[in-house]
């Protein structure tokens, strides 16, 4: 303790946080800037109209961004999560374990998209008679192929954001420095550092998120405005009521009885990576954010972050596979198509296979409905009108099932830490609103 008074003055000065509008600005967690930028920007797009389309190149740069660091994001964080295991055999455990826990958390979510379908019969009375048949690349295949996985070149797979490559590579790299020991351990100190920094790297981009998040969501309201929804309301109800089914009840059940943890910390910590899904539509664009708040938020370990999560990207999409077998029974309901019991099994596990096969992009859904229509006898032109009807207004709607997509991400990686005693349980029931 000093004994001079000028010192201990300003002492107690420079633990004070200094005020002023950036301060203000820092001083106010990311989610609720995000929001706030979310709500400006659908109020500035009712007001501005298709103008708005002017500052869509601000959302378009903050995804650019986002993507930009997936790659190296995900290479490094997988290696440096691999290398750090202990006992090689767990890789095996903590993959069998998430994909096993994907698989059953999207069986779940077409069943509940089939379920709602059949339920409300959304697609009853429906009028297709301004939609413009749009015919899409039906040539897509149901699930995934060695060649998806193994990359002839793993530069040129990074170098076109390839992601399921590249995580095949990092796991086979990651592998290879545990295997070789203590002559390993440089390497898997430089991967140790770069997943640091990466992650430094994405708390830079997430600071522009309010202001991505505003343009994106102005550009939208703006060119589509409040009337996209009602030739749509009923459908749209049933996706939005669908997913938050999926995000909070049936998420919130994972969490709460298969890794025994509360689940208020889970949706809190994992807030700001749930509006970066919706704002962005793609779950790749999501990954950084999701990888930073399961570990900073969450208290997950690394091991399990740069494993669960990316296969995550590519695997789990709940999301999708609510939409798809919705979409099937509204299409079903306007084309006057009565479904049998094994029509409804065949069309969710059909849905199952092609959410898995899904790419993380934005509508990427759109593209496989096709082929689970053709399971219960939709011709190619009905298919075409139907994805005609639904693609004017798909974008809004791809926003909230995004969510889902992101949220069993995060629980599956909270079940498969706490299973495999890979969470800060502590840090996981502080979780903190960054």
């Amino acid at each position: 303790m000093t004994d001079n008074p000028v010192e201990t003055i300003d002492a107690d000065k420079a633990k004070k946080p200094r005020r002023g509008p950036l301060g203000l600005w820092f001083g106010v967690p990311l989610y609720v800037r995000i929001l706030i930028g979310l709500a400006l920007g659908a109020v500035a797009g009712l007001i501005w109209g298709e103008g708005a389309v002017a500052i869509k190149w601000v959302g378009d740069m903050f995804v650019l961004l986002i993507r930009m660091v997936v790659i190296p994001l995900v290479f490094v964080t997988i290696v440096a999560g691999v290398a750090a295991l202990i006992d090689p055999k767990r890789l095996g455990s903590i993959g069998v374990k998430t994909i096993g826990l994907y698989l059953f958390t999207t069986a779940i979510a077409a069943a509940v998209g089939l379920t709602i379908g059949a339920l409300v019969k959304p697609g009853l009375g429906a009028d297709f008679s301004k939609a413009v048949p749009k015919i899409l690349n039906t040539s897509e295949s149901v699930g995934l192929s060695y060649t998806d996985i193994i990359p002839a070149n793993v530069f040129k797979a990074m170098a076109e954001g390839s992601l399921l490559p590249v995580i095949f590579f990092a796991l086979l790299l990651g592998g290879a420095i545990l295997a070789a020991a203590e002559k390993g351990k440089p390497v898997s100190a430089l991967f140790e550092s770069a997943a640091e920094v990466m992650q430094k790297m994405v708390m830079f981009v997430m600071e522009l998120a309010p202001f991505g998040v505003f343009a994106l969501i102005a550009a939208m309201v703006g060119t589509g405005g409040t009337q996209v929804f009602i030739s749509v309301a009923p459908l749209a109800l049933c996706v939005l009521g669908g997913c938050m089914f999926q995000t909070f009840i049936v998420h919130g059940l994972v969490v709460r009885f298969l890794a025994w943890l509360p689940v208020l910390p889970f949706f809190r910590g994992s807030t700001d990576a749930m509006l970066v899904a919706f704002s962005t539509s793609s779950s790749s664009a999501t990954l950084p954010v999701a990888m930073r708040v399961a570990e900073e938020n969450l208290g997950i370990g690394p091991a399990v972050v740069g494993t669960a999560l990316p296969i995550g990207t590519t695997v789990s999409m709940d999301g999708t596979a609510l939409y798809v077998g919705l979409l099937a029974t509204f299409a079903a309901q306007a084309f006057g198509i009565q479904l049998s019991l094994e029509q409804y099994v065949l069309i969710a596990a059909t849905t199952v296979m092609v959410a898995v096969g899904t790419a993380p992009v934005p509508s990427a859904s759109l593209f496989m409905l096709t082929g689970v229509m053709a399971t219960f006898g939709v011709s190619a032109e009905q298919a075409a009108l139907m994805v005609g009807f639904i693609l004017p207004f798909d974008r809004i709607l791809d926003m909230i099932r995004t969510v889902p997509n992101n949220t069993s991400d995060l629980a599956v990686a909270t079940v498969v830490g706490r299973w495999e005693n890979e969470i800060d349980v502590e840090v996981y029931k502080s979780a903190k609103d960054v």
